[in-house]
């Protein structure tokens, strides 16, 4: 599955900190086009967390590729979609990846996934990460909700 979306690509200051990059500042993506998801000019792109666990496969091919090789691979993957990489962390325990990524929307969300999870090589499980002012906006919004046993 491949999605069709312009995205303006915009570059994070990092600064090397032994041997490792530390974002010092984060800017949303904002679409520089109207792409499926529906977001105008000036509307930011979505931010994903995806945590990664490899199967033995998987395993076997960061041992082929290393972390850099495998980093490209996630690199080229979201940007097919019209997103990019934000942050991309190994890790002990339970997961072995932690990305922070701008997709489009949910249903590229979602395609990444099928995509990734068909390739029998990573699980992933995928949260939809939400900025202060969207919290505001949810707060502001009135509904109706009636508590269990009320």
């Amino acid at each position: 599955m491949k999605a069709s979306i312009a995205a303006k690509h915009w570059s994070v200051p990092l600064r090397p900190s032994g041997g490792s990059r530390v974002v010092t500042e984060s800017f949303p993506t904002v679409m520089s086009e109207r792409g499926s998801g529906g977001y105008e000019k000036g509307s930011t792109m979505p931010k994903y967390l995806i945590q990664s666990t490899y199967t033995a496969d998987g395993a076997k091919g960061v041992l082929r590729e290393g972390g850099t090789g495998r980093r490209q691979a996630v690199e080229r993957l979201t940007a097919s979609v019209g997103g990019r990489v934000e942050q991309m962390y190994f890790a002990f325990g339970e997961n072995d990846v932690y990305l922070i990524v701008d997709l489009p929307d949910n249903v590229t969300s979602a395609a990444v996934a099928l995509n990734v999870a068909a390739s029998g090589g990573v699980r992933m499980k995928t949260v939809v990460l939400m900025t202060p002012e969207e919290i505001d906006e949810a707060a502001r919004k009135e509904v109706e909700y009636q508590s269990p046993g009320a």
